[in-house]
Order: C-alpha cells, then sequence, then structure tokens
C-alpha cells in the first residue's frame, strides 16, 4: 500500500471513529449533549482533526440523518414488496414507518428536528427524495385517474403528516394515552386516509 492509499486509510478510519463516537454519546446522553468538544474528548484527537472532517456539528447531525433516510427508506420498501395491492401496501408502509420510529428514536429526532437544532436538510438530503417517492406511488395507484401532480403531492404529504403527527406528539411524551391506543388511533387514521383515495 502506498503513502497516498495510506493517508486515505486512515483518513477513513478517524472520520468513522467521529461518528461512531458522536453516536455512542447520542444514544447514551441524547443530542443536547453532543459538542465537537467531546467529541474530541472521547477519541482523544484535537478539535481541529474534527473540523478537518466535518465543517461543524450540524455536518455531523446531517450524516446522521442521511443516515436515517436510508434506512426508513429499506424498512417501508421491503414492507410495501410484501404486498401488491396497494390500500396493504400503504398499510405496511405505515406500520414500518411506526415501528421504525420508535425503535430508532435517536434516527428519527435528527431526521425531523425533533428536540434538536435545526439543520438545513432539503438541500443536503437527496434521501428524502426517494422516501417521497416510495410513499406516492401506491397513493398514485389508488387515485387513478384523477391523480395528477398535485392530487399525489397532497395526498402523499397528508399520509406523511398523519404518521409524523401521531409520532411527534406520543415521542414528544404529549400524548397520555397507551401505546396500544396510540396503534389504535393510527391505524383508524390510515383506514381513512385510504378510504377517501378511493374514487
Amino acid at each position: 500500500m502506498g503513502i497516498t492509499e495510506r493517508r486515505l486509510r486512515q483518513r477513513d478510519e478517524v472520520r468513522s471513529s467521529i461518528l461512531a463516537t458522536a453516536w455512542r454519546i447520542v444514544t447514551e446522553e441524547g443530542w443536547q449533549s453532543l459538542s465537537i468538544r467531546k467529541i474530541a474528548d472521547a477519541i482523544e484527537y484535537s478539535v481541529p482533526v474534527i473540523y478537518d472532517h466535518f465543517a461543524s456539528k450540524e455536518d455531523i447531525l446531517l450524516e446522521f440523518a442521511r443516515d436515517g433516510f436510508r434506512l426508513l427508506t429499506k424498512k417501508m420498501e421491503q414492507a410495501k414488496n410484501k404486498h401488491t395491492a396497494p390500500a396493504e401496501q400503504i398499510r405496511a408502509m405505515a406500520d414500518a414507518y411506526w415501528n421504525f420510529a420508535f425503535r430508532n428514536k435517536e434516527y428519527y429526532q435528527v431526521m425531523f428536528d425533533l428536540g434538536i437544532p435545526c439543520i438545513e436538510q432539503e438541500k443536503c438530503l437527496p434521501e428524502k427524495v426517494g422516501f417521497r417517492e416510495l410513499m406516492s406511488a401506491p397513493i398514485s395507484t389508488i387515485l387513478g385517474k384523477k391523480s395528477n401532480e398535485d392530487l399525489a403531492c397532497l395526498k402523499s404529504h397528508t399520509f406523511w403528516s398523519i404518521l409524523h403527527g401521531l409520532i411527534s406528539i406520543k415521542m414528544m411524551r404529549t400524548s397520555d394515552m397507551c401505546e396500544e391506543l396510540n396503534k389504535m388511533v393510527l391505524d383508524d387514521a390510515i383506514n381513512g386516509f385510504i378510504k377517501n383515495l378511493n374514487p
């Protein structure tokens, strides 16, 4: 291995170490505890070394948001592919989304800025495009001939709003409903949404 290759490998190893350490801090102490200084202290590097890899803490958060959207899209796609009927695909994706949110709270929080500093995701997260397209495909199929780009976009956003709204209420601990009742509310809302799609 040449000097250039060795340096690139070492750089990649430091970057991976920064991300792994940041993730450990987040899972053990929460997003509010994450700082460049804390990461540097944990991996025993100077702060400038961290800044050599990431321009800011927000860049690290964005990296985690990308990972989260890739993982969520994969889970939803797997759930969707188990069914051929569009209505069942929508229900399966809703369940996959719900399960992802509560099994991966740290990812979900950074993906949707729940309780952490806002990051400008729209410009930097192409992973959101695949996520949106996956959600809109069975919705457009059910809408059929009355479907157009604006209506499909509206209905896809409505679908996401139902999911995200119920999850956010539960995740931010403003709901006094038990988990089972929360899931029943989700199922009822999704069934109503699907019924409303049918011509």
